[in-house]
């Protein structure tokens, strides 16, 4: 296979009748879905462009990933851009990006049609163009296994959103370890929690693809009634989750489950932040023990993940849960600052090699050639790594474990400490939802958000003044009724930060 439009087809010759997406709408089949994408990606050869952007400006449908693909048929790549965006962050990530077409859907007109200097095409119109077979192929003809599938837009650390571009070869071999580690074949129903332009997607979708799999959108609104959400997943019998810890720790912290069975789900994945072990373990102790629970962790540049761990003994409830080892056919390393190995068990920098690597950033020479370097551990060839931003060390039985960001890590009172120990502490103690850290650099002031019931400052130092030393407490506790959320379901901390300047 050299492109993902080949995994597509060989799967939608074996299972034309099977479903490959379901939302709100419609359920689409793997034959409905391949003459669609080739519908729009016919339309778009109109364009006469190759290897440009085009941007899918439509909320997470069946409809939307048809466009997805359909922009790849036309010798392009996608760029998903999430629809409730503030205009003027898309005009930022536009003026990167320079897109060849915008489609959207009606849904999005009114917001696609404040966009200026860009061609806006609506998919319910070209979904009907005629598909001309010998215009794909001819585009296809000129494809090969390093060309982008799409772009994905993140924040970047000077507010100026970085685009990562991941290739067909990337995609194919990381889909299709996911698929071999995790047992995801035809009979597989996704419940997606996650947005297409957030770099868990990638998993469901591609594995879905290669394999014949369903996923099955689950409607947003869904995560703020857990029963609700629990009843929408046995009717559509998911039994494959892969979502950010903050969806887990919802149906946790309101024990949705002490009232309902989820007697389809054997596999529960789970990245994007950390899972602290308290929602974990209410998990494991309401499902059958041979429930597959995994912990993945990796970024949008290793077109995913890098490294996975699958759960196979019990942890305390104050305890981190470790990242593991390497994907298959990816290698990872631990650098300290001067390029060379840590020793075992010493801190230092996640790095990785291999070919779930993207390709770079989108316009931006700079900001990849920062992080996308060579090996210096490999002095006889070209080599490049990716440099992850993520502090790690291993323990004692070889695995590796997440002990910061190396932008959280601050230095307080003299000692250098990661602001993610301390929200593992505090996120044991009972009746604490969620928490999240921030330091105030001018005041020298380690603050703490909670979420969760009956709190306060004092019940919180209590609990964790025998995990914690003196000099890693927090010296402030705000509480709220919930804590913000990101458009990707992680706990919004630069959010955080601002509301603590604003009534400090």
């Amino acid at each position: 296979m050299i492109t993902i439009l080949d995994c597509l087809e060989e799967t939608a010759r074996r299972f034309p009748d099977h479903i490959i997406c379901e939302d709100e709408a419609e359920a689409v089949t793997f034959r409905q879905f391949a003459e669609r994408a080739k519908a729009v990606g016919t339309y778009l050869c109109g364009y006469r462009g190759a290897r440009r952007p085009v941007a899918v400006f439509m909320d997470n449908t069946a409809a939307a990933w048809t466009a997805m693909i359909g922009a790849v048929y036309s010798g392009n790549f996608y760029v998903v851009i999430d629809a409730q965006m503030p205009i003027e962050r898309i005009k930022n990530i536009f003026s990167t990006l320079s897109p060849l077409a915008v489609i959207a859907d009606e849904t999005c007109r009114a917001q696609a049609v404040r966009l200026k200097d860009v061609d806006v095409c609506f998919y319910d119109d070209i979904v009907r163009t005629p598909v001309q077979e010998s215009v794909l192929q001819a585009v296809r003809g000129q494809m090969i296994d390093t060309d982008p599938v799409y772009t994905l837009f993140t924040s970047g650390s000077t507010g100026v959103p970085k685009g990562t571009v991941v290739n067909h070869d990337s995609v194919i071999k990381y889909a299709t370890w996911y698929a071999q580690t995790f047992q995801i074949n035809e009979d597989t129903i996704f419940g997606s929690q996650t947005p297409f332009y957030f770099s868990m997607s990638v998993s469901t979708m591609f594995s879905t693809l290669l394999t014949g799999a369903r996923l099955v959108v689950i409607p947003k609104m869904l995560f703020s009634f857990p029963p609700r959400l629990v009843a929408f997943m046995n009717e559509k019998k998911i039994n494959t989750i892969y979502w950010v810890p903050s969806a887990m720790n919802m149906i946790a912290n309101y024990k949705a489950l002490d009232s309902m069975d989820l007697p389809n789900l054997k596999t529960v994945l789970f990245a994007g932040e950390v899972m602290p072990n308290k929602q974990l373990n209410y998990w494991r102790n309401h499902m059958p023990k041979q429930t597959l629970f995994a912990n993945l962790f990796g970024p949008t540049e290793t077109t995913d993940i890098a490294t996975y761990y699958v759960v196979d003994r019990a942890f305390q409830d104050d305890e981190p849960l470790p990242i593991g080892k390497a994907c298959s056919n990816c290698s990872v390393m631990v650098l300290r600052e001067d390029g060379t190995l840590a020793a075992e068990g010493e801190e230092g920098e996640l790095c990785v090699r291999g070919s779930f690597l993207a390709s770079g950033y989108y316009n931006n020479p700079e900001k990849t050639a920062e992080v996308f370097v060579q090996n210096p551990l490999n002095t006889a060839y070209p080599e490049r790594i990716y440099r992850m931003g993520d502090i790690v060390k291993y323990n004692g039985r070889g695995e590796l474990m997440y002990v910061s960001r190396k932008d959280f890590q601050i230095k307080h009172q003299g000692y250098r400490i990661e602001l993610g120990e301390i929200e593992t502490a505090v996120s044991a103690i009972e009746n604490v939802y969620e928490c999240a850290c921030i330091y105030d650099e001018e005041k020298s002031l380690i603050v703490l958000w909670c979420s969760g019931k009956d709190l306060s400052a004092r019940l919180i130092l209590r609990g964790v003044r025998d995990r914690l030393p003196k000099y890693m407490l927090p010296n402030k506790c705000l509480f709220l009724d919930e804590m913000p959320h990101n458009a990707n379901g992680k706990i919004d901390k630069k959010l955080l930060k601002q509301r603590y300047l604003e009534r400090r």
